[in-house]
């Protein structure tokens, strides 16, 4: 179903699920993109976030999108990502264990105190620029009290990057 639009897909859906992943105690986003390129994904209102592991609520007959190929990204490559951004939503895996990451509340994020263990997957949705320094924009899964209403702003740098965003990213692309 190509809309053009971008759809909040359901993240309950997946906590439900994906039973390669271990529910709201974590899992891998390639596990994540092989059950969505199994199944249908259902949209959020359809599928409301819950918070909590429950019971799997949907059928294919339900579902609004349908991966049909996953894409990785380069490493450590500021356009590559940037480009795959471009196509749509991005996951990107980042090192959010570290308190300075836990506490931030706004602005570009560009300390190099994140580290670049991975450990946390997020959503890139967007990149711009601001006062000469460029940013990813992501979706965090910490609710809307957490960073700039529940997304930050990661500075783009050469390399691995800050947290280290440009170590994993994967896109799919959608019929």
């Amino acid at each position: 179903m190509a809309t053009n639009q971008l759809l909040s897909l359901s993240e309950q859906q997946m906590v439900d699920c994906d039973t390669k992943s271990d529910g709201c105690n974590g899992g891998l986003q390639e596990y994540g993109m092989d059950y969505m390129e199994n199944n249908t994904q259902e949209t959020e209102s359809d599928y409301p976030y819950t918070a909590r592991n429950g019971k799997c609520q949907t059928s294919a007959a339900e579902g609004k999108v349908l991966v049909t190929q996953i894409h990785n990204v380069q490493e450590e490559s500021v356009d590559q990502l940037k480009a795959a951004i471009a196509q749509g939503p991005t996951s990107v895996t980042i090192e959010a264990d570290k308190l300075v990451f836990q506490m931030y509340r706004g602005g570009i994020f560009d300390s190099s105190k994140c580290g670049t263990d991975l450990d946390h997957a997020v959503t890139a949705v967007g990149y711009g620029s601001e006062s000469g320094k460029d940013f990813y924009i992501i979706r965090n899964s910490w609710g809307a009290s957490w960073g700039e209403s529940g997304y930050i702003r990661i500075a783009a740098e050469a390399g691995k990057g800050i947290c280290g965003i440009q170590q994993v990213s994967l896109y799919p692309s959608t019929n």
